[in-house]
């Protein structure tokens, strides 16, 4: 990502979730620019998370990165990390529900913690109950503790909220036959039927946002990616990378309430800083390379690699969802360009190789 010239040297932002996989994108390409970063973690101790950020910073200048813990419940660890700070970028988020290959299990990632749980009816009410609350309550608290810190620390002048595609779909009532876009929100009373709780997550912590920011007067602008690959920063394998992979193990789960399209990891940095920059930038944002449905990426994932395991899919693994070309309108209206498909995929596996988890 290169420098450019109009960021305000010496400026300091704070990214939340800094360590992950596009928090670490994010901060490289926000010191590439100039910037000074406040970088949050959940565990400064941890070098897991924070030897790979103070890598990035290492050829930039001394006092350039400074990490703090911020734990997204914490109003106070989050508010420190945000004094001095013109900006905020929120990426902070529990992860995705992923399904395993094995269709009877679902996998859990809270907070760290990977949980099995069997699907259907054997996922009782109380797990559910509990899931429901491990995804929400970070989710949409965390969201509102930054904006309470962003504001209280009185010099941000604006604060990038990662949001998702996820926050824009499922939606079963949008109009049939009309392409998708930022006026389109997620279904709250279908996530909650069938225990979809990610979605559910997102949208909520959203419209928390838009909430707080129009009753309290702070600038927010929100980037709603899809699926980000592309090269790991991070020395952990992420939720959407490890969909990829599982792809190429010849996995048949179609991410029917999950997938809109993909976006390349150094893309979906870039329209981060985009928009913390430009102050054209306003509302919400989809940050895809295109609309289009998992069979349609598979396809393309196995013309490219044909000696990998990657199953055929129904022509409509999305059903209702209608394939654009151009899904990212209002960022490439602020001078984005996307990477294309293939560049997207294979960066995705030469960063899989490397990493060991593919020949």
């Amino acid at each position: 990502m290169a420098a450019s010239g109009d960021a305000k040297k010496g400026e300091t932002v704070m990214v939340t979730g800094a360590s992950g996989f596009i928090g670490s994108c994010v901060v490289r390409g926000l010191l590439d620019r100039g910037y000074s970063i406040h970088a949050g973690v959940l565990n400064p101790d941890d070098k897991a998370e924070t030897d790979h950020l103070h890598a990035l910073a290492a050829g930039a200048g001394e006092g350039r990165l400074r990490v703090f813990r911020c734990d997204l419940l914490d109003g106070a660890a989050l508010l420190d990390a945000a004094r001095g700070c013109s900006g905020v970028f929120h990426l902070a988020s529990p992860c995705t529900v992923d399904r395993v290959d094995d269709p009877q299990v679902l996998t859990y990632r809270v907070d760290g913690i990977l949980l099995l749980a069997p699907t259907g009816s054997r996922l009782t009410c109380s797990i559910r109950s509990w899931l429901q609350k491990q995804m929400m309550v970070p989710a949409i608290e965390g969201t509102l503790n930054v904006l309470r810190a962003a504001k209280k620390a009185g010099a941000v002048r604006r604060v990038v909220v990662t949001s998702s595609v996820s926050a824009i779909v499922p939606n079963r009532g949008w109009p049939a036959g009309e392409v998708v876009d930022e006026r389109c929100w997620t279904d709250i009373d279908y996530c909650e039927k069938n225990g979809v709780w990610y979605p559910a997550s997102k949208a909520l912590a959203e419209k928390a946002a838009w909430k707080f920011a129009e009753e309290n007067g702070l600038d927010v602008v929100a980037v709603n990616p899809g699926t980000v690959m592309g090269p790991m920063i991070p020395p952990t394998i992420n939720a959407s990378m490890a969909m990829f992979l599982r792809l190429l193990e010849g996995c048949t789960e179609d991410y029917l309430d999950f997938f809109m399209g993909p976006v390349h990891l150094e893309d979906v940095a870039l329209a981060h800083i985009t928009l913390f920059e430009n102050p054209a930038a306003s509302g919400r944002h989809i940050c895809v390379e295109s609309i289009c449905h998992w069979s349609d990426f598979a396809a393309k994932v196995a013309e490219l690699y044909p000696n990998y395991k990657v199953p055929k899919f129904p022509k409509d693994t999305q059903p209702g969802l209608v394939r654009a070309k151009v899904g990212s309108k209002k960022l490439i209206a602020l001078g984005m360009q996307f990477r294309p498909m293939e560049q997207i995929i294979r960066d995705a596996v030469e960063s899989l190789k490397s990493r060991g988890y593919i020949s």
